[in-house]
């Protein structure tokens, strides 16, 4: 039976009930402008009931606060980390690409390229008049130098932004180091209370926001699932096992978590030519293992900024093994034949029935119309007969498929459109004389690569070796960076042709070269099928379809992003107005119970002192 003072001890749960709410809706508004932070609520129930012995048969002994828990809902966390790894990919890599875009934006300095270029045919036609004037046969040259600086200083700010984008790949990598082993630390932390019979909740706030973070970066899934107790399962045991994953490869696992790292690929793991030194491959820190940083269905700034760095477009290099030896892999059916195409570093690596190889160099032939019919690699490791024997029609690519319009993607549209437009100027040059009546060599050359070979397009059957018998034409070599115009020529504008030696005789007036190169400007197909003055609608074009979709993409996430926050903040957020009215509810509670025990003070005061003989 309950005792006399029996009313109190009820009282009392309220009152100390009451004052945990109170506590408890100070803590959430405090915190309403804390990052991350989830509302958090008391939990009540009714105290355990008494038995007495009336006809009744047991008594309420009041209420009592069981635990306070945060309002958190898993499955809008979910929505809110698959939107912002969407968001987080196109946000970056609109950021790219406009840089890119401003790269080939024609603007008001005269220095874009259709200026320079329209200079350059402009002062030919006037060298066409005067062709024998030194000072007209300068300013052509000035202005043709201008256009291979134009390209070069191109070339420079790609290799610029390509450094800029592999540093930022490696700061990517350490964030996500970081907040792997904060999750493991939280994880262990949260366990340690939970298994006393708490209820961690500012820990699995700070757990939750730095798995936001990581959903930025890349795809994040995450499992939690109650460790049970082998000998009882029924019983609640307080812990959790905690699983992160990214990019669908395991990251933390409850106290445990992996590192990553960055790997520097060696000059004969090149993937394109005009690649800078040192990419970074992200790989697996315990074991070495490649980190697929740039999976199929996923996103995250970490797979933008791959794509962006690495991004050819899927225009390397794919055929199949005619036939290979200890020391060599010849290929076949080519998807790339004209040579002026060609994206291949001079040591790279090749790939094939899952297996890799590096080569140090390669040798081509070509058919009668030109087109290059096999390429053979110089293995830089030889392999077994057998296995050589086994690569026989197997299929075959150079470096990587990475399937977007990135840096590597416009360096080769630069260098394609170069060694176009150089090969058809210098073959109508060299069929010249210059006013000396001397033969004219090639006037646009590859500087650095070919002033030892006759200040010529490079002329080298092999690639990427140094013991070359230079017996064959091709314009592999020249690239945007390294495209110059000969140097006797920039120093004597005399050698320059303007005729043909059968014209020589004609005097220093004769100018049929020249209008042969005016037809260069637009009517001779140079570029993706047009002249050469459709080079840069091509490029922008390509650049500013990309940059437009990184918009459009990243406005619609942003605003489902909005969307799922709102979803996510009426169930977890703290809300100003609701707090209040809670407030006013909890102290009205307290009050009421404050007012019960008064009431039963007087009881018992009646009962104590006023009862009695």
């Amino acid at each position: 039976m309950a005792s006399t003072f029996f009313g109190l001890t009820i009282a009392y749960s309220g009152l100390n009930t009451s004052q945990a709410q109170i506590n408890t809706t100070a803590n959430n508004i405090s915190n309403v402008n804390t990052n991350g932070y989830s509302k958090q609520v008391v939990n009540t129930v009714a105290s355990s009931a008494l038995r007495c012995y009336q006809k009744w048969g047991t008594t309420g002994t009041g209420v009592e606060a069981e635990s306070v828990t945060q309002r958190r809902d898993l499955y809008y966390d979910e929505k809110f980390w698959n939107n912002q790894t969407a968001l987080g990919y196109f946000d970056k890599k609109q950021y790219y690409m406009n840089q890119i875009q401003d790269y080939y934006n024609e603007n008001t300095s005269n220095t874009g390229f259709t200026t320079i270029y329209t200079k350059m045919f402009n002062a030919m036609s006037t060298m066409q008049g005067s062709p024998g004037d030194d000072t007209v046969r300068k300013q052509f040259i000035s202005n043709a130098k201008q256009l291979t600086e134009y390209f070069n200083q191109l070339s420079t700010k790609m290799k610029d932004l390509q450094n800029s984008i592999n540093d930022e790949i490696k700061t990517a990598v350490d964030d996500i180091n970081a907040i792997s082993e904060k999750v493991a630390i939280l994880t262990k932390q949260i366990n340690v209370i939970e298994q006393g019979g708490g209820h961690a909740n500012e820990l699995r706030d700070q757990r939750a926001l730095l798995i936001d973070d990581l959903s930025e970066i890349c795809d994040v899934s995450v499992k939690e699932t109650e460790v049970l107790n082998s000998n009882d399962p029924d019983m609640y045991t307080g812990a959790t096992y905690f699983m992160v994953y990214i990019n669908g490869q395991q990251l933390v696992d409850t106290y445990e978590y992996n590192t990553l790292a960055v790997k520097s690929r060696a000059t004969e793991q090149m993937y394109n030519q005009s690649d800078i030194d040192g990419l970074y491959d992200i790989v697996w820190a315990k074991d070495g293992d490649k980190f697929n940083a740039v999976p199929s269905s996923s996103g995250g700034q970490l797979k933008s900024m791959f794509e962006v760095r690495d991004g050819n477009n899927n225009e390397n290099m794919h055929a199949v093994v005619a036939s290979a030896t200890e020391t060599t892999i010849t290929i076949k059916d080519l998807s790339i034949t004209d040579i002026n195409e060609f994206n291949m570093p001079t040591k790279g690596q090749i790939s094939t029935n899952n297996m890799l190889f590096t080569y140090d160099g390669f040798s081509f032939t070509t058919g009668d119309d030109g087109k290059v019919e096999t390429v053979t690699f110089n293995l830089t490791n030889n392999i077994n007969k057998d296995l050589a024997k086994a690569l026989e029609n197997k299929t075959f690519q150079v470096g990587d498929d990475v399937d977007y319009m990135g840096i590597p993607y416009y360096q080769n549209q630069m260098n394609l459109f170069l060694r176009n437009f150089c090969e058809h100027f210098n073959l109508i040059e060299e069929s010249g004389v210059d006013l000396n009546g001397d033969d004219m060599g090639a006037f646009f050359i590859a500087k650095d690569k070919v002033d030892s070979m006759r200040e010529h397009g490079m002329t080298e059957k092999l690639i990427g070796r140094d013991d070359l018998n230079y017996d064959s034409e091709t314009y592999y070599w020249l690239t945007a960076e390294n495209v110059s115009i000969a140097k006797k020529t920039d120093k004597d504008s005399r050698i320059f042709a303007t005729t043909t030696k059968a014209n020589y005789t004609d005097g220093v007036d004769s100018a049929d070269l020249v209008v042969e190169l005016q037809q260069l400007q637009r009517k001779v197909k140079l570029f993706r099928g047009g002249g050469g003055d459709e080079f840069l609608q091509c490029i922008y074009a390509d650049v500013t379809i990309d940059a437009q979709e990184c918009i459009i993409f990243k406005d619609n996430f942003t605003n489902i992003k909005k969307s799922i926050s709102e979803q996510r903040m009426s169930v977890s957020g703290v809300d100003e107005d609701e707090e209040a009215l809670d407030l006013m509810k909890f102290q009205n509670a307290y009050n009421l119970a404050s007012k019960c025990i008064s009431v039963f003070s007087e009881i018992y005061d009646r009962l104590i002192l006023n009862t009695g003989v």
